[in-house]
């Protein structure tokens, strides 16, 4: 039982040393996300676009 008690202790003690980060970090970073996923949702929809055209082309 006193390894567990020391471990939930141990645990608090370095959650106390972790730096959280601002809101207007964490803002940021989910901005940077959705961008970049909608810019690479972009992309990849684009080229199946091209790569579909091309093979539609190939083969009629």
């Amino acid at each position: 039982m006193k390894k567990i008690v020391q471990f939930f202790k141990d645990c608090v003690a370095e959650l106390r040393k972790v730096v959280w980060p601002t809101k207007d970090d964490v803002l940021a970073s989910v901005k940077v996300v959705v961008v970049s996923t909608l810019v690479m949702s972009a992309v990849l929809g684009f080229l199946d676009f091209i790569f579909v055209a091309g093979i539609d082309f190939i083969f009629r």
